[in-house]
């Protein structure tokens, strides 16, 4: 083994590491092992930056555009709710949604489709009196299942697609992944709405486990008629850096001030309202001119009103806030809200909100005043899941022009009229060009971190390939593999890119893969869209854990989801996909 070979195989085993415990956003971690890689001479910089300029990542940054102008259309926001039916049958109804979800994700990128549906099917689980756990991971599913459909179901595709490309292969036509992944998605529905949907668990949402607790972390407070705390500053009269307690809200005649500053000055008898740990209200107690209100009757419904109300935001994985607490983070000046309560694994975080350290995956419930979701709708820092009443854009014509041009850049694409990066090329020009979608609503679509993933993934992959890790790494592959044949090491990489997506992303996974899977075919001597085929389902194919695929992360609090929910429903679904993957890919590409 050189030393080069060593080097890279260092340094990606360093990667996956600090991906699996998530040391930093996965975005600076492949950029920084992509930079150790050229810093140490062993990936030229012409050859690290290939990954910026590759046709797949490309694609899928105009395809984010043609995704935000659908979704910013709301021509689809009633489509679930008219599928989930009168609610009777609830297997129906599951079915129901499932079907057009898939077919939804097949063109439409996944994340988008479940940040929207899912106050759309939690309101409507509320209304016929059934749990939403019962159905909000069969919607992260069904996204799954359809991204598999297509060439532009989901950017994994388009990573490998532009890999092939520039190896001067053929890459996917617009449905070949069909071959394998319908039916592996029609066996998926069918688990799910047999047993699958007996496993389902009937749990509380985060929504209701914050209402039903509330009383055990919100508290009130007054200032007394001469207090000496009138005319004070919140920072002054010491109610900013409380112990145990954090105040979100100030209610003065009526109206409420929501999220409060610390130059915020003090009145007779405005009311104070706190939250976190109420064990710690002797606090407040202490504070000469503040009366604190025991037996109050406050419920979260009464921080809302015509200038405030309560949303819930899930924790991204590519958030900024990971890794610091709420206080750490200056969350209350940056976004101008108030962390009412944070819910983690099952039930909310009793402790001071204020010294709570962010996790991907947690639920906030924020205190904001009205354009809180106009103005951080598109952040990369959280999801937000409460339904947006008026879409940005409400002109059918332009509505129909989204729709339209959607529509034509599949078929350009599908007939092989123009390859897919200038089919979303023109999709994204006649955006602009009709105005549906302005230069500064695309800049909020496009998914930043993401692209740095997929552009660093892939130099770091050319790096496996020319020192010959890949090479090594593949010779390995098919030693192990020898008494089973083909169809062993198609097995193989199934299972391990399978595996890789379940703890780090899906992309990075993908473009690892890609290049050891290369040199396997050629050893092999076999046609090597077998591999690829293998590597871009198995990719997305993730469903036994709520960190392996961003829409399990989101419905995971929402959801009011365990950990073990997800193994118990997705090992079977990881199953049915690696078997029927692996017995299609054989049988078509291979035999």
């Amino acid at each position: 083994m050189s030393f080069e070979i060593g080097f890279v195989l260092i340094i990606v085993l360093g990667m996956l590491i600090c991906l699996v415990k998530e040391v930093a956003r996965p975005d600076f971690i492949l950029f920084f092992s992509l930079a150790i890689l050229v810093l140490g001479g062993v990936l030229a910089p012409g050859d690290a930056l290939k990954g910026f300029s590759n046709e797949g990542m490309l694609t899928v940054a105009l395809l984010f555009i043609v995704a935000g102008a659908i979704k910013q259309s709301g021509v689809l926001n009633k489509l679930v709710l008219i599928a989930l039916g009168n609610g009777k049958g609830q297997r129906r109804s599951l079915f129901r949604m499932m079907l057009p979800v898939t077919g939804l994700s097949a063109f439409l990128n996944n994340t988008p489709i479940v940040v929207m549906f899912t106050p759309v099917v939690r309101k409507w689980c509320k209304e016929h009196n059934i749990s939403p756990s019962k159905f909000l991971l069969p919607l992260s599913y069904a996204t799954i299942f359809g991204g598999t459909w297509t060439l532009i179901g989901t950017s994994t595709n388009l990573v490998v697609h532009g890999f092939m490309l520039e190896r001067g292969l053929s890459g996917f036509t617009m449905f070949q992944l069909a071959i394998v992944s319908i039916p592996a998605s029609i066996l998926g529905i069918i688990f799910m709405i047999t047993i699958g949907y007996k496993l389902l668990p009937e749990r509380k949402t985060s929504e209701e486990s914050f209402e039903e607790t509330s009383k055990e972390y919100l508290s009130e407070a007054s200032v007394e008629v001469n207090s000496p705390l009138i005319g004070k500053t919140i920072e002054d009269a010491g109610l900013r850096h409380l112990k145990g307690l954090y105040l979100i809200a100030v209610i003065r005649n009526g109206e409420k001030t929501v999220p409060v500053s610390s130059f915020y000055k003090l009145k007779e008898n405005d009311r104070l309202i706190f939250t976190g740990v109420f064990s710690t209200i002797v606090e407040l107690q202490n504070i000469k001119g503040l009366k604190v209100e025991t037996g109050t009757d406050l419920e979260l419904g009464d921080l809302q009103n015509g200038t405030s109300s309560l949303i819930e935001a899930v924790i991204s994985h590519q958030s900024s806030l990971i890794h610091q607490s709420v206080k750490e983070s200056g969350f209350r000046s940056k976004y101008d809200a108030g962390v009412v309560a944070v819910h983690r694994n099952e039930e909310r975080i009793n402790s001071k909100v204020g010294d709570i350290k962010l996790k991907p995956g947690d639920t906030l419930l924020l205190l904001t005043n009205k354009d809180f979701i106009k103005r951080w709708k598109s952040t990369n820092d959280f999801y937000l899941l409460t339904a947006v009443e008026e879409p940005e854009i409400i002109d059918t014509k332009k509505s129909f022009i989204a729709v339209f041009t959607l529509l034509a850049m599949i078929l350009l694409a599908a007939f092989e009229i123009l390859p897919m990066f200038k089919a979303a090329l023109l999709a994204v020009v006649i955006l602009f060009a009709t105005k549906v979608i302005s230069f500064t609503g695309a800049r909020k679509f496009i998914q930043l971190d993401v692209l740095i993933v997929i552009a660093c993934a892939i130099g770091i992959g050319i790096g496996l390939e020319q020192t010959g890790a890949a090479a090594l790494i593949a010779n390995h592959f098919v030693q192990i593999t020898q008494g089973f044949g083909v169809i062993g090491a198609i097995f193989v990489v199934y299972f391990l890119t399978s595996f890789f997506t379940e703890i780090i992303t899906n992309n990075a996974a993908a473009v690892l893969m890609f290049p050891i899977s290369l040199h396997v075919a050629e050893q092999l001597s076999v046609e090597p869209m077998a591999f690829f085929v293998t590597i871009a389902i198995a990719a997305s194919a993730s469903f036994a854990t709520p960190i392996g695929y961003q829409t399990n992360l989101i419905v995971y609090g929402p959801g009011g989801y365990r950990f073990s929910d997800y193994l118990k429903i997705g090992i079977p679904l990881n199953i049915i996909y690696l078997i029927v993957t692996v017995g299609i890919v054989y049988y078509v590409w291979v035999v």
